[in-house]
């Protein structure tokens, strides 16, 4: 199962793809598959056929984990 994540590389614009496991505390690098732009779009600093990205951790600002489909609903606080 991938999970979807948003990717803030240092100097550069937030990047969306999947990864398929969350990082380990010992990885090096970060591979990203289907990487693009928060629209949609290509990423303008890959060629158009890249699939899969490649980034050291220390390009890295930080990492969102988006929430996935089949994630349960919490439900907040309900007032009768």
């Amino acid at each position: 199962m991938s999970i979807s994540v948003i990717v803030h590389i240092a100097n550069e614009e937030p990047a969306l793809g999947e990864i398929e496991e969350l990082p380990k505390t010992t990885d090096n690098i970060l591979v990203v598959h289907n990487p693009r732009k928060m629209d949609g779009r290509d990423l303008p600093y890959l060629a158009d056929e890249v699939t899969t990205m490649v980034l050291p951790w220390h390009r890295i600002i930080f990492l969102e984990i988006m929430p996935s489909d089949d994630a349960d609903e919490i439900i907040g606080f309900v007032r009768d």
